[in-house]
């Protein structure tokens, strides 16, 4: 086991990462003039912005540790969430982001009362904050925390929480998601390089031979279909709960369809999409399968999220450490800046400015910041008890897929279907959500019965589905805007549209491509 200190130099580089990452912060907050500009970036990023800050907000720390520490026990199952993500995506730029944006809703919970009622976005926005606050953000700051203390065992576990919040919430409070976005899109190349790198030295390590990188992965672990009674990822899971949780979080979640709506035209969104979407693969070679071969290298680690930091400390020279560290911070902050300013984004268009109407923009511009603080106070007070809570931490993921399939019925029921009328969406949520909750804590934390929980999303999306579709059948089908619902219309406009751009413009055959590219890839690993 390698010595986990940091000297110096590697201290001092992560050090001025951080210094950078925050007088960007400073320096953009010059142009903020309003609340628009501050949350959603004046509407002007450009794709490859758009699609490496959708990347850095998925890739968080746990994600960056977790996926190799999965790699390391379980083998590449865990990849099927990122593959399939890359479907989602093109289905999304192709068939769902064309609403989002010709409607220039502001926030998810927003389009809701496109589509449907006000009392349907009040308690989707509600739901969002609440999710944000205490998973999204306080998950991340206490797994984020653990990885650190490996790091600096000599810090307590609160102090290492309150730097991170900092560290991530300093530079959105000042320059708000233009801020976020432009710092995001540095720190997504820095993920992947040092991903990269340690790829390469540890391929190198076990002979550059594939045949090696087959022996050292578990029984089972070089295939991404397990067996349906698999206790970590059952292949029937990937249709009753992989896929469902995608379309939640790439499709619904406000953190990271926000950095989407700031895209400057419909074109520039599909193509940053796309491009996140290609970016979901390569996480296989750059942090799953280092894991995976670590186990070669270190097959006795207590803990199996523990193979990241040891391959950066057995193969990295000093220097090129400080720059890993730099990008584990920086998937730490992506996170933490994506859900803090994601959050204050609703706060302020879904209840703020729905309450107090005539509030001046210099007023919501103060208030935006003053949520950001506000979350990011909450989140760092509420993080440290997630210890208290026993085993919860590997929950998350649960806990999601108990709670999220009546939003995903929603949303893709709404947008598919001119049926639904006005009234079916709060009480598909407002049933569905708590009856989640429920389930959640008898299945998955007192463990009154034994389920899978990619199998128990299935059972609640199917719930869902039924309280839906109960509704929907008992009324009249209500009068809707093309702006809101999918029609063949659509698709036709679309098909002139598209015509007259060149092929290497065309969202279609760009996102056949990598569909196909997607598809050819996990056929290798069947």
């Amino acid at each position: 086991m390698p010595d986990f200190e940091v000297g110096a130099i590697d201290l001092s580089i992560a050090v001025l990462y951080i210094v950078v990452v925050l007088g960007i912060g400073l320096w953009i907050s010059r142009a903020q003039k309003d609340s628009e500009g501050f949350l959603l970036g004046g509407r002007s990023a450009i794709w490859p912005v758009v699609g490496l800050s959708l990347m850095s907000a998925n890739l968080s720390g746990t994600s960056y540790v977790g996926l190799a520490g999965s790699g390391y026990s379980d083998g590449i199952a865990v990849w099927n969430y990122e593959w399939m993500a890359t479907l989602v995506l093109v289905f999304f730029a192709i068939f769902i982001l064309p609403f989002y944006l010709r409607s220039k809703v502001n926030t998810m919970p927003q389009f809701l009362e496109h589509r449907y009622d006000s009392k349907a976005r009040s308690l989707f926005a509600g739901f969002s904050v609440f999710t944000s606050i205490f998973i999204d953000s306080a998950g991340a700051l206490f797994v984020g925390a653990l990885t650190l203390q490996l790091l600096f065992p000599e810090y307590p576990l609160w102090m290492l929480i309150s730097f991170i919040a900092l560290a991530g919430g300093l530079y959105v409070i000042f320059g708000g998601l233009k801020a976020v976005m432009i710092t995001d899109t540095l720190q997504g190349i820095l993920l992947l390089i040092v991903g990269s790198v340690i790829f390469t030295l540890v391929f190198i390590e076990l002979g550059a031979s594939w045949d090696a990188v087959n022996e050292a992965a578990p029984d089972g672990g070089m295939s991404v279909i397990k067996p349906a009674d698999d206790e970590f990822m059952p292949w029937p899971g990937l249709f009753t709960g992989v896929i469902w949780l995608s379309f939640y979080y790439w499709t619904t979640n406000h953190v990271v369809v926000q950095k989407v709506l700031a895209a400057k035209s419909l074109d520039h969104g599909r193509w940053g999409a796309l491009m996140a979407g290609s970016l979901q693969v390569p996480f296989l070679f750059i942090l799953i399968l280092p894991g995976l071969m670590g186990r070669e290298l270190f097959p006795d680690l207590e803990e199996s999220d523990h193979i990241w930091p040891a391959l950066v400390f057995e193969f990295l020279p000093v220097g090129l450490r400080g720059l890993a560290l730099a990008a584990l911070i920086a998937a730490l902050m992506s996170t933490m800046d994506s859900v803090l300013n994601g959050s204050a984004s609703i706060a302020v268009n879904d209840f703020v400015k729905r309450r107090y109407k005539n509030l001046e923009e210099k007023r919501l511009l103060l208030i935006s910041r003053v949520l950001v603080g506000v979350f990011m106070i909450i989140a760092a007070l509420w993080a440290p008890m997630i210890q208290f809570f026993d085993g919860i931490v590997e929950y998350f993921q649960a806990f999601l897929g108990y709670i999220t399939m009546p939003v995903v019925v929603v949303f893709l029921g709404g947008l598919f279907w001119a049926r639904p009328p006005r009234h079916a969406a709060f009480p598909t949520m407002a049933i569905g959500i708590p009856v989640g909750l429920v389930s959640f804590a008898l299945f998955e934390v007192l463990g009154l019965i034994e389920l899978q929980f990619l199998y128990g999303a299935g059972l609640m999306l199917l719930l869902s589905l039924g309280i839906f579709l109960s509704v929907t059948l008992t009324a009249e089908a209500p009068e809707l805007d093309e702006e809101v619902t999918f029609s063949r219309k659509t698709w036709q406009d679309e098909s002139r549209e598209m015509a007259q751009k060149p092929w290497y413009q065309n969202t279609r055959y760009l996102g056949l491509a990598v569909v196909l590219a997607t598809l050819a890839t996990v056929a290798l690993f069947i």
